[in-house]
């Protein structure tokens, strides 16, 4: 049967309302079904994205052609190619979320001292809102840093943005928070994957997800380990049963026996925070066994490469470790160079102080004995899972890994994925087809909104914040320029400086890229501005004004009364949002008095992604484009329309009265953003991408000469200019938008055509477009021998085809003929890292115990945490280190029918009913111990707070056996909050600790201690 798209709308959206309102009780009779079939018919149809976790899904949209112009249906996308129609509980339950009652449509206001909220119209609160930022930030800017360096910040504002902003929203955010004078910018990627963009980049050059989620089928193996794939990313673990029915066998490795565990061939359980341990275990079986795949951990990897007299290791510590500062010098971590500037190299991988000798070396205490009784794992576990594994090895195989914030949320969360990174390089696993290191990201456009830097410290395009040593544009060009002698070394980011004039000039069209350049916010040179500091600063009082657009961290933070307790020090705040929420309504909370609160509140209602157009980018790099369906609920809006508005309005007052350093605000490029009236997703995406800002010589593609005219769209970041004549809001983005017409928006493309050796991978180009320049499978030289054989021909994901001296199948990473590059492109010296020297806590990943731990000794070595992370002083009498007091180890983790801090899925009422309220899942061992049943309602407490749950008592944990004693953990859910539902619970995050990973500060929410006792 040939079903179309129209056809199985019709069909689709019947049944569904059959199958919802049948399983409530009602009875739709056979004319009341056809009246809905015949709505369904008449109405207007869009796709959109689906809003969730990363995976990207298509959703089809019906809107109501008259009447109110309303959502009737929303089904998932069959042509799409990677739900291929399928939605998981959250996006069936989409059309929910958009005609949903309990939406806030009205702006509202809470006065200083109110108990309130009172309604506002927009103009009053853009009017407002622009005045606060302005006083704010003309009474905390500053020009000069105490070492008299130029700084033009503003101090006194703070903002944490979100991953549920579209790609072209979030870059006129941080366009418009950088003008004002900005530097604490931080939003979700901060406390969920933040430590996979320096851990993949340390290792492969580049922080991204390395394959896409249809790739998943090519594997001979999958390993998921720190993720829950089946039920926080279901649609993603239909991949994975490809793979399955393929012969791939599944690993599963988690504490709890979990749904994705049900379906594993292997389910091997470990303590929360041991991770390096059992990896580490890995590596050391990989190398005592000789399992590399030699041809390519000697040519594509660092592991020849020689390091320097200066490294030592010894008893958990790496050489140049100072105690005091409780920093390393990393310059004691350097290669050995010769006369020519290229590193010293051993290709028999024999010499004591190459990378491959020093790794044999320092895993070669992770023996199964030892690595078992850090991790509770049994011996013959750990084997199992190490044979299996390492069988990817072998040139024709290829495993791949998929992880989430079990791996991440750590303070050794960077290290938690360098260590996994270490074993794909030596079995060969990067660049190929089903190989990889794949970040399950949680938010729709979490990694689209980290592309556009709505962190601290980094700009669009991951260059790196300016320093306030770094004094001026030349300065800054010459740090970002990495110098590479080896002619092999592509070395890309030598071209950084092309991308930093192009972004200047995206940002501040009419000024010269030099005074652009002044223009920039800097940071102190050390500054941290993360989200674990930003909330500390703001609970000493630092900030007076705060935007909490699209994100609830009165909920998401970690230990969350004080970050409750920071928000009442406020001025002043603005919460965007769907739904009222924690944050929004932080002053009217438990334990809070309302009349003695401040903190003036600005509550701005968001429209759904359905409601809205733009793009977003999954964590596969696929850059989607969503249309609007029914247009935004009542009074709500667009995010880019707030901004636009709000921009406009705070350009007017400093137009009227220049105040504090207006020169940024008056030259912001909002003509770009808009027509002067109404945001343009459009506009928007064609200034990311960028154009020429003067007519330029160039080459065509057939090689001929050409003049590209000033306003014609550039065509690839190879044709970006230092010069000024280009500018380029992003540009790993550019490509995307290449002409003026919609026709040109490559984020919008809907075609399953492929070529035969495409389709066998499935690389999908002509569907989205993916970043950089359409490459479905980044750092793909590495899947070729030097000859351009593909080390896979069943599965190429590149070839090269010697009669037409090209290159076919995906987009190569680097150009040139086979054998004249190394494929690593973004990595100074063209190589996988398994030395990594650039990380703050060691070259090697080392196993650490979490801040909070059971033990007060490990086995392999006698240093206990990480000596670098980041804590605050004040705080250690609220950490609780093998403290009798508080036995237990506790993870959170996330339901298949709940969504980050539950702010969209708690009002969704099918998703509220599968899991109304919070609970506390235990072991039957554990439940005994503290005469506890089923059902029964428990306290959770440890020094910085307490949560009740209900009890879930399940053989899905087990105790372990670690350095001789029994351990138990416990798990939680955290997408609970006092809001909504009323005995729905609070937030698990009032027990997490404000520590955090030394290179990126994400907060330790998968490992901390606890009591667990009958309420």
């Amino acid at each position: 049967m040939s079903l179309h798209r129209r056809d199985f709308l019709k069909l689709s959206g019947a049944g569904a309302m059959a199958a919802a309102f049948g399983g409530l009780g009602f009875n739709l009779a056979p004319v009341a079904a056809r009246a809905e079939k015949l709505a369904i018919d008449e109405a207007r149809q869009t796709t959109t994205i689906c809003p969730y976790c990363s995976v990207g899904c298509g959703l089809v949209v019906s809107t109501a052609k008259d009447g109110k112009q309303r959502a009737i249906n929303i089904e998932g996308d069959p042509d799409h190619p990677i739900n291929e129609g399928a939605l998981c509980a959250k996006g069936a339950s989409l059309y929910q979320l958009v005609e949903n009652d309990k939406r806030f449509t009205k702006v509202l206001y809470r006065a200083p001292y109110s108990d309130k909220w009172e309604e506002k119209s927009w103009n009053w609160a853009i009017e407002t809102i622009a005045k606060r930022v302005k006083d704010t930030r003309d009474a905390t800017f500053k020009e000069k840093n105490d070492k008299g360096q130029t700084i033009n910040r503003c101090e006194g504002l703070a903002s944490v943005g979100s991953a549920a902003l579209d790609n072209e929203e979030c870059w006129v955010y941080q366009a418009f928070l950088r003008a004002l004078g900005l530097v604490y910018i931080e939003h979700q990627a901060r406390i969920c994957h933040s430590s996979t963009v320096p851990a993949l980049a340390e290792s492969f050059g580049r922080g991204a997800m390395t394959n896409h989620y249809i790739d998943i089928k090519n594997s001979n193996c999958v390993l998921i380990m720190g993720g829950n794939s089946a039920e926080t990313h279901p649609v993603c673990f239909k991949w994975v049963m490809k793979a399955m029915e393929n012969g791939a066998p599944l690993i599963h490795v988690d504490p709890r026996f979990t749904r994705t565990s049900a379906k594993a061939d292997i389910h091997a359980p470990l303590r929360s925070g041991t991770d390096i341990a059992f990896l580490g275990g890995m590596i050391k079986y990989i190398l005592d066994n000789d399992l590399i795949f030699k041809e390519y951990v000697v040519n594509y990897t660092n592991a020849p490469l020689i390091v320097g007299k200066d490294y030592d290791f010894k008893d958990g510590l790496f050489s140049g470790y100072d105690e005091k500062s409780r920093k390393y010098d990393k310059k004691k971590w350097a290669f050995e160079m010769d006369d020519k500037g290229i590193p010293k190299r051993d290709p028999s991988l024999k010499d004591p102080r190459c990378v491959y000798q020093l790794m044999k070396k320092h895993y070669s205490r992770y023996d199964l004995k030892t690595v078992s009784s850090v991790t509770g794992t049994p011996e013959a576990k750990l084997a199992e899972v190490y044979k299996t594994y390492s069988a990817t090895g072998k040139p024709d195989k290829s495993g791949t890994i998929l992880y989430a914030m079990g791996w991440t949320q750590h303070t050794v969360g960077v290290q938690n994925i360098r260590t996994m990174c270490l074993i794909q390089l030596l079995l060969g696993n990067m660049g190929v087809a089903g190989g990889g290191v794949n970040a399950l990201r949680g938010e729709g456009n979490v990694q689209g909104s980290t592309d556009q830097a709505l962190l601290y410290h980094i700009i669009p395009g991951y260059l790196p914040t300016p320093r306030a040593s770094v004094k001026d544009l030349a300065a800054y060009n010459a740090m970002i320029t990495p110098v590479s002698n080896d002619p092999k070394s592509l070395n890309w980011k030598k071209n950084q400086p092309k991308y930093m004039v192009s972004l200047l000039k995206a940002m501040f069209k009419d000024a010269d890229p030099a005074e652009a350049y002044s223009w920039m916010p800097k940071l102190d040179d050390g500054q941290d501005g993360s989200w674990l500091v930003l909330f500390d600063r703001m609970f000493h009082g630092a900030f007076k004004g705060f935007f909490a657009w699209g994100m609830n961290p009165a909920a998401s933070g970690a230990n969350s009364h004080k970050t409750r307790e920071a928000l009442t020090k406020l001025d002043w705040m603005v919460n965007v949002n769907l739904f009222d929420n924690e944050t929004g309504s932080f002053w009217r909370g438990p334990g809070m008095d309302p009349s003695k609160i401040k903190t003036e509140v600005f509550f701005l209602p968001a429209a759904v992604s359905a409601e809205k157009e733009g793009s977003i980018t999954n964590s596969g790099r696929w850059m989607q484009w969503r249309y609007g369906g029914p247009k935004p609920l009542g009074d709500s809006k667009p995010d880019g329309d707030m901004i636009y508005e709000l921009a406009q309005k705070i350009r007017e007052l400093y137009a009227k009265d220049n105040g504090a350093f207006p020169a940024p605000i008056k030259g912001l490029n909002i003509d770009d953003w808009g027509d002067g009236h109404v945001y343009d997703p459009h506009k928007a995406a064609r200034l990311i991408n960028g154009y020429y800002l003067k007519d330029v010589p160039g080459k065509a593609p057939d090689g001929s000469d050409v003049i590209f005219k000033a306003g014609t769209q550039v065509a690839s970041f190879a044709n970006l200019k230092d010069d000024g004549s280009t500018c380029s809001g992003n540009w790993i983005y550019c490509g995307s938008y290449t002409g003026p017409d919609k026709k040109d928006n490559k984020a919008a493309k809907r075609s399953q055509e492929q070529t035969e050796a495409q389709a066998k991978v499935g690389l999908f180009p002509n569907w989205s477009w993916s970043w950089p320049v359409n490459r479905r499978i980044i750092y793909n030289r590495a899947s070729v021998n030097e000859q351009g054989v593909p080390y896979q021909p069943q599965k190429p994901v590149l070839a090269w085809e010697p009669a037409e001296k090209k290159w076919v199948i995906d987009v190569p990473d680097g150009g040139g003929a086979p054998g004249t590059i190394y494929p690593f492109i973004m990595q100074q010296h063209g190589l996988g890292a398994l030395f990594g020297p650039g990380l703050n806590d060691g070259p090697f990943p080392e196993h650490y115990e979490p801040m909070e731990c059971p033990i007060t000794k490990h086995a392999l070595s006698k240093t206990l945490n990480t000596p670098t992370a980041l804590i605050f002083a004040g705080e250690e009498a609220k950490r609780a280190v093998c403290d009798p007091r508080y036995p237990f180890v506790c993870s959170t983790y996330r339901v298949t029918e709940h969504w980050q801090t539950g702010v969209m899925t708690r009002w969704t009422p099918w998703l509220l009913e599968a899991e109304p309220q919070m609970f506390c899942e235990m072991s039957p061992e554990l439940a005994e111990l503290r005469g506890i049943k089923n059902g029964e309602k428990v306290i959770l407490d440890n020094p910085r707070g307490q949560v009740w749950a209900i009890a879930m008592v399940t053989k899905r944990f087990k105790p372990f056996t670690v350095m001789g004693n029994t351990i138990h953990q416990v798990g939680i859910p955290w997408h609970y909050g006092w809001v909504h539902p009323k005995d729905g619970g609070d937030s698990a995050n009032l027990l997490t600790p404000s520590v955090g990973d030394p290179n990126t500060g994400i907060p330790e929410t998968k490992a901390f201690m606890v009591n667990v006792r009958k309420a």
